[in-house]
């Protein structure tokens, strides 16, 4: 499982990049899952407020909004 981030949700607050323990999400416009350093462990999405962060299967074709490194 990967977090995926719904960009058109995102409020831009960061308390998912607090959360994270990986550090593997980063602040662009909105926030963008390091894929790289995704762990599946689910607290960014546990703590995003507006509902924007859910945990799908990792599909390592997917680019909605995901970056690496």
């Amino acid at each position: 499982m990967k977090a995926f981030i719904d960009k058109s949700m995102c409020s831009g607050c960061r308390i998912c990049t607090d959360e994270c323990p990986q550090e593997a999400i980063a602040m662009e416009e909105v926030a963008a899952v390091k894929n790289d350093l995704c762990t599946g462990c689910g607290l960014c999405a546990e703590a995003c407020p507006s509902g924007a962060i859910s945990m799908k299967k990792d599909n390592p074709g997917r680019r909605s909004h995901e970056r690496t490194g």
